[in-house]
């Protein structure tokens, strides 16, 4: 049985082909790149946090609870936080919106390239298709003008034209996967801010004041 030699099928590719593969495997690279820091970015995140709430639980008053969290730099937390301990003076009313504007910052820049993979997992699939259609028209093409329509006359360009839609899909499979992961992160982060809005308004009330 015949193994599929892969990089014989790629010095056999067209001009088009390979500019489609080059650009797939650029977006490939830049979504690993997007996906590795991210995931490093989220675990680093999620042990600051649980060190936050930690702090926070066990703090005597707001002054207390943001000298401790000085050495958690990555958690949105305890910009969040910080932002609501300047406001606790305030009105609930006051408290509340700067609460939220800082939450929806800290999540907006979370969110930062996120756009990029959700493009990546839609486009590459079309892009390699793009370049499947074009090496099957380039396959019959030159078929037509062979003296004889064989499968060995043939199956080249099948396999230029196949491993177009292979590569497409190898760039847009793992960032679909990893944009849902982070997506899930994010709303589990979004739902800490919450929580962190709740106990601050609650706070203004005198409780850590």
């Amino acid at each position: 049985m015949n193994q599929l030699n892969l990089i014989e099928v790629l010095n056999q590719t067209t001009l088009i082909t390979r500019i489609v593969l080059a650009v797939l495997l650029l977006v490939s690279i830049w979504s690993w790149g997007i996906i590795l820091s991210k995931i490093l970015l989220l675990r680093k995140i999620n042990r600051e946090s649980e060190t936050f709430w930690k702090i926070f639980r066990r703090g005597k008053n707001l002054s207390e609870i943001s000298t401790a969290c000085e050495a958690l730099r990555f958690t949105p937390l305890v910009p969040v936080f910080n932002a609501g301990a300047e406001k606790s003076r305030a009105p609930a009313g006051v408290l509340q919106r700067t609460v939220q504007h800082a939450a929806t910052a800290q999540l907006t820049r979370l969110e930062k390239r996120m756009n990029f993979l959700a493009t990546t997992a839609s486009v590459a699939p079309f892009v390699g298709l793009f370049g499947t259609v074009w090496g099957v028209m380039t396959s019959f093409a030159s078929l037509g003008n062979a003296s004889a329509a064989t499968l060995r006359a043939v199956a080249p360009g099948i396999a230029d034209a196949l491993i177009a839609t292979a590569f497409g899909l190898f760039t847009a499979i793992p960032a679909v996967i990893a944009y849902n992961h982070f997506v899930y992160q994010l709303r589990n982060v979004g739902g800490q801010l919450d929580e962190l809005q709740m106990e601050l308004l609650a706070s203004s009330s005198g409780d850590l004041a």
